[in-house]
């Protein structure tokens, strides 16, 4: 009997699970540890399944986020998250003096849909109420260019320091200057721009390798992502925003239009045991978000605002309920949703491999199931 497409992707998550390969020293191999609070971190966490989405009807105004509503939503956020008694405490939930803690933010859909400087404030914060130096903190995103370009830099309160893994994008990504070469996904999966200037015998054309960022200057991390539409991934929230954040030779995952192997590689980069380990915890900025015309480009266009932002440990139930507040949207619109999505002038990729998150489940990322996800909704309005 011939399987039918997710049977398909289904069957192949045994094999690239035997491919994926990482090899760390013993000490970022060992499992994650707990903190004076007594909670394992990690992914999916403390929380699995639980999902908290704060709205705020001032939280943005005519396109420019409003700084104290959004304070106002991070704090209930974290409360209803953690059940911590006050703002310090819930961030001492998962951080404690001594850290070294990167927030990973996403300059991909800048002007329109990026991380905000109103979001990253609080943030930045509650570190420091959890005994977080300045200098402990390390906001990073992968491309030297699009940080700068998205003014992330001056955003940031003095002390604070940044990262980035690359100089800027191209279509072949394997410089290895600002990557880990002992720290890596390996799967069976070429770039076909590789051949031109690679053997397909080198094992770097089937490996992504880890930002030293990541694997060297950080021991947990906060997953800062936004809620938009991806033409090959279907969506990018937490767990696109790790996978093609973290490592190079991401490229390989949608090769063209139809060669999409987004469904696979992107659990695939977040099943890695230092991915695992480091990521305690995912912060989903929907106060802006865009349904269509994903990862940039034409966001514009698509834009809406959704005014509401969601926490969570675990990235696969925050990724399925962002999903369905995008498939929300495009149902409004009279559009179909990702899963049925073909191609136009905005979206050219044949199919939308929205099932990552599924196969991210599958993995024992968290939960996918929605008998098993418990969204708190709370409207500050």
């Amino acid at each position: 009997m011939p399987f039918d497409r997710r049977e398909f992707l289904a069957a192949g998550v045994a094999a690239a699970t035997v491919a994926c390969s990482q090899k760390v020293e013993d000490k970022q191999a060992a499992a994650s540890a707990a903190s004076s609070s007594g909670l394992k971190h990690g992914i999916p966490g403390p929380y699995p399944g639980r999902v908290v989405a704060i709205e705020h009807p001032g939280s943005i105004i005519s396109g420019a986020y409003q700084a104290e509503p959004v304070r106002q939503m991070m704090e209930r956020g974290m409360l209803e998250l953690t059940h911590a008694e006050n703002w310090a405490d819930s961030w001492r939930q998962f951080f404690e003096p001594g850290d070294v803690v990167g927030i990973k933010v996403n300059p991909v859909g800048q002007p329109h849909v990026m991380s905000a400087p109103e979001v990253l404030h609080p943030i930045i914060d509650g570190l420091e109420q959890a005994g977080i130096k300045r200098k402990d903190i390390i906001v990073y995103d992968r491309y030297h260019d699009q940080f700068l370009s998205a003014g992330f830099d001056k955003w940031l309160p003095e002390g604070v320091r940044w990262m980035s893994a690359s100089e800027k994008f191209l279509n072949i990504q394997m410089d290895m200057e600002g990557y880990d070469r002992d720290v890596y996904m390996e799967m069976p999966l070429v770039n076909p721009e590789c051949k031109a200037e690679y053997s397909l015998n080198d094992p770097h054309v089937r490996r992504s390798y880890v930002s030293n960022f990541f694997s060297k200057e950080i021991n947990k991390m906060v997953n800062l992502c936004v809620l938009k539409h991806h033409q090959s991934a279907g969506v990018t929230l937490a767990l696109k925003n790790l996978s093609h954040g973290l490592v190079n030779n991401v490229n390989r995952s949608h090769a063209s239009t139809t060669a999409n192997a987004c469904g696979i590689f992107i659990p695939a980069v977040v099943d890695l045991p230092i991915v695992r380990e480091k990521v305690v915890l995912n912060i989903l900025d929907g106060v802006k978000a865009a349904y269509h015309g994903g990862p940039g480009g034409s966001v514009g266009k698509y834009s809406w605002e959704h005014k509401t932002m969601y926490f969570a440990t675990d990235p696969v139930a925050l990724d399925k309920t962002g999903w369905k507040a995008i498939d929300a949207k495009r149902a409004e619109v009279g559009v179909p949703s990702i899963a049925l999505l073909k191609p136009d002038e905005d979206s050219r990729w044949l199919n939308c491999h929205v099932e990552h998150i599924e196969l991210a489940g599958n993995f024992g990322l968290g939960e996918f199931d929605d008998e098993k996800i418990r969204v708190k909704h709370i409207n500050l309005g």
